[in-house]
C-alpha cells in the first residue's frame, strides 16, 4: 500500500487541505475518495482517475455534476504519493500555471526532504 502525504509549505501550510475544504461537500467526499483509491492502487490506477501530465507530475482526475476538478501529485520513493496542488478545471487543457506550480512544490519538498531523510 501507498501512503499519501500532502505537500506542506515551509511555513506549515497544506494547500491542498485548504483546496479540498473550499469544494462543494459532495466534491470533497468524491475527490477524497478518489485520493484513498490512489493511495490503494498507486502508480496502478489509470485513466480516467489518473493521468501523467510528463515530467514525473500526475493528476488526480474528479468529475462531480458538471464540476470537474483536479489534485496533481508525485511519487516519491515509490511508495510515497505527495499531493502538491488542486484546483477547479475550467478549460479542456490543464493550465500550464498548475503544472508548474506542482513542479515547484515537488522542487521544494525535494530540497527539505534530502535535510530530513
Amino acid at each position: 500500500m501507498f501512503q499519501l502525504e500532502f505537500y506542506e509549505s515551509e511555513d506549515g501550510k497544506t494547500p491542498v487541505t485548504d483546496f479540498l475544504d473550499s469544494l462543494d461537500p459532495k466534491m470533497n467526499a468524491k475527490m477524497v475518495a478518489l485520493m484513498e483509491l490512489l493511495e490503494e492502487k498507486g502508480n496502478a490506477l489509470r485513466k480516467p482517475y489518473s493521468g501523467s501530465l510528463g515530467d514525473g507530475i500526475f493528476e488526480l482526475r474528479c468529475v462531480f455534476g458538471g464540476n470537474i476538478t483536479r489534485a496533481l501529485y508525485f511519487f516519491y520513493h515509490g511508495e510515497r504519493i505527495i499531493v502538491t496542488n488542486g484546483f477547479i478545471k475550467k478549460t479542456q487543457k490543464t493550465p500550464s500555471k498548475e503544472i508548474m506550480l506542482a513542479k515547484e512544490r515537488r522542487d521544494d519538498w525535494f530540497k527539505r526532504q534530502k535535510y530530513n531523510d
